[in-house]
């Protein structure tokens, strides 16, 4: 018999790409998610993944256990949504891509006042995370990105922007329109380690034989964006970012874009139009 807790333990490894990150979601340590894993793998008679030193991947009998992980969670979910009470107030759950602004989300659910609309959670996340949480249904939209290929839940486009220098707006280059990749050559860089350009933005350098020096790396924008400013160094980020005391620079022939917008899972004919999610879509079209 395979226990609940196993199948959550080898989603949020799915779900995270390694185990360091599953561990921390499930709230255990990566020794105790190491072992339910191997007892996991125990009870299929047939290892699931495929470990190296960066991340992992699934086995052939991973990918068959996979789908049967996601609905017997989903089930599982839904049984524990049947026992609520019926007068409890509904929960829309609003998966946000980390590389979005956070002060665009919170001026948004403060304008629409959404308390009127029952109860909100907002759930940060990578966009591997959100399309997995969307999967299992554990939330019910995400604010993301559009990518051509992903057909299995119904998307509205909200904004196409690029991405260019953010860099403090008393630096030497602030009042340029555009930089090359030369002229940042002595520059300290701050790495956006979540940032969906970032393979890109390496190769653009690379390509062009310019090796920044790379002083600080971050998950967290709003902590890198305070450096920024503070003139502790120059960072890539999409177009639609502003901070106080930061200036924006275009940056020469860096063509990546982003299509950014929702994601509808399971409730998604119930959710269009709902105020919160209008006035989180005008909020980053303003940009």
């Amino acid at each position: 018999m395979i226990e609940r807790y196993l199948l959550r333990y080898f989603l949020a490894v799915v779900d995270h790409g390694n185990f360091s990150r599953a561990a921390a979601h499930c709230l255990v340590s990566q020794p105790t998610l190491s072992v339910g894993i191997a007892k996991l793998e125990q009870a299929v008679g047939a290892p699931l993944f495929l470990r190296s030193n960066q991340r992992v991947e699934l086995t052939e009998a991973g990918a068959r256990l996979l789908t049967h992980a996601r609905r017997i969670e989903r089930e599982f979910n839904l049984a524990e949504l049947a026992g609520e009470k019926a007068e409890q107030a509904p929960v829309l759950r609003i998966g946000v891509l980390l590389s979005i602004a956070g002060e665009k989300v919170a001026r948004a659910v403060a304008e629409c006042s959404p308390i009127r609309e029952g109860r909100i959670e907002f759930i940060p996340g990578s966009e591997r995370e959100l399309l997995g949480r969307l999967d299992a249904e554990r939330i019910d939209v995400a604010l993301t990105l559009i990518r051509p290929g992903v057909d299995r839940f119904a998307a509205q486009t909200i904004i196409e922007e690029g991405y260019g220098i953010a860099m403090s707006d008393s630096h030497r280059l602030a009042g340029k329109a555009m930089v090359t990749a030369e002229e940042l050559a002595a520059e300290t860089m701050i790495v956006r380690r979540h940032c969906e350009a970032l393979s890109a933005t390496s190769r653009y350098f690379v390509d062009r034989g310019v090796r920044p020096h790379f002083a600080f790396r971050s998950t967290n924008d709003e902590r890198v964006m305070q450096m920024v400013a503070a003139g502790l160094g120059i960072t890539v980020m999409p177009d639609s970012y502003r901070w106080p005391g930061m200036a924006r620079v275009a940056l020469k022939d860096f063509g990546e874009r982003r299509r950014v917008g929702f994601l509808y899972g399971a409730r998604a004919a119930g959710l269009r139009g709902m105020p919160v999610l209008e006035a989180l879509a005008g909020a980053l079209a303003e940009a």
